[in-house]
């Protein structure tokens, strides 16, 4: 199958070199690697292109306006312009297992998605993994096991075996996190992807898990595989499902009560604006004279 690796990012162009610089290493390189930028300023395109040189699969960019977060409809163009069978999502601040791809695609099966988890990177090992460090998965690497919707300690184990039994246990997790999730393409087709109603953070992921279950497509769970390391940064304030004065929360609620399983605002609406997938900036960047910056320490980012 051929394989797409989305990653959402918005103005931390160095999270996005270092998540870029973990996936030069995979065992399994995805077939295109689509950057999902939600307004970022200039130099992150300008990262991009200096990781383009060598990289060592098709990297793509699409980019939208910023007007707020809206991580819904970034991931639908993405998702729109990809040509993969099976889709990964991550975010730009997920440093990935070298056999993270692998995992994912060892894992999956007709008929369902799978939902990984994340370590939570301390703020000093983010650092080190932004100067350059590769991770090493272990239950005493530098990460917090405490932190909320991240992976306890035993998780930090890859055991494939183990990963395999999970996956094909009744139990498929409670949390659902579209940092480390794969679907089927023709699914998120199916369901119309993400519902561009919901802007601002939060909820998106847990909207269009609940649309895909509706729609007969069954969540499985990802342990010990498919690790990636999430680095450290400021956080908003978490959203509580359950919160209905968040429209968001509202939307979510109405597709579980109503059983809905597609969404009016969604792909469709991208389709014939990517019947050509993006360029691959590989070929934008072998026309470029050589420059002295390279990807890493092009100056300060932030997370929003």
């Amino acid at each position: 199958m051929r394989c797409t690796l989305l990653a959402t990012t918005y103005n931390w162009k160095e999270a996005l070199v270092a998540v870029l610089d973990s996936v030069r290493r995979q065992s399994r390189l995805p077939d295109e690697v689509i950057v999902a930028d939600d307004g970022s300023r200039a130099d992150t395109r300008e990262a991009l292109l200096g990781i383009a040189r060598d990289f060592p699969t098709a990297l793509r960019h699409v980019w939208q306006e910023d007007a707020g977060f809206r991580a819904a409809s970034v991931r639908n163009r993405a998702i729109a312009a990809g040509r993969g069978d099976y889709v990964i999502c991550i975010d730009g601040d997920m440093v990935l297992h070298p056999d993270f791809v692998a995992d994912h695609l060892a894992l999956a099966e007709a008929g369902s998605f799978l939902q990984g988890g994340r370590v939570q990177a301390t703020p000093a090992y983010t650092q080190k993994l932004i100067d350059g460090a590769r991770p090493s998965f272990s239950p005493w690497m530098a990460a917090d096991f405490a932190a909320q919707h991240g992976d306890e300690r035993r998780h930090a184990l890859r055991w494939p075996w183990l990963a395999k039994r999970k996956a094909r246990g009744a139990h498929a997790g409670v949390t659902v996190m579209s940092c480390n999730m794969s679907f089927w393409r023709d699914d998120l087709l199916r369901v119309n992807g993400f519902d561009e109603r919901m802007e601002g953070y939060g909820s998106e992921d847990l909207e269009i898990d609940v649309r895909l279950r509706n729609a007969g497509v069954r969540r499985r769970r990802l342990k010990f595989a498919g690790l990636a390391v999430h680095l450290a940064h400021g956080s908003r304030a978490p959203v509580d499902p359950e919160d209905l004065s968040l429209p968001n929360n509202r939307i979510l609620h109405e597709t579980a009560e109503r059983g809905t399983t597609r969404c009016e605002r969604g792909i469709d609406q991208y389709l014939h604006e990517y019947r050509q997938p993006p360029p691959d900036l590989r070929v934008a960047a072998a026309a470029l004279k050589p420059s002295p910056a390279s990807g890493r320490g092009l100056g300060e980012g932030t997370q929003a």
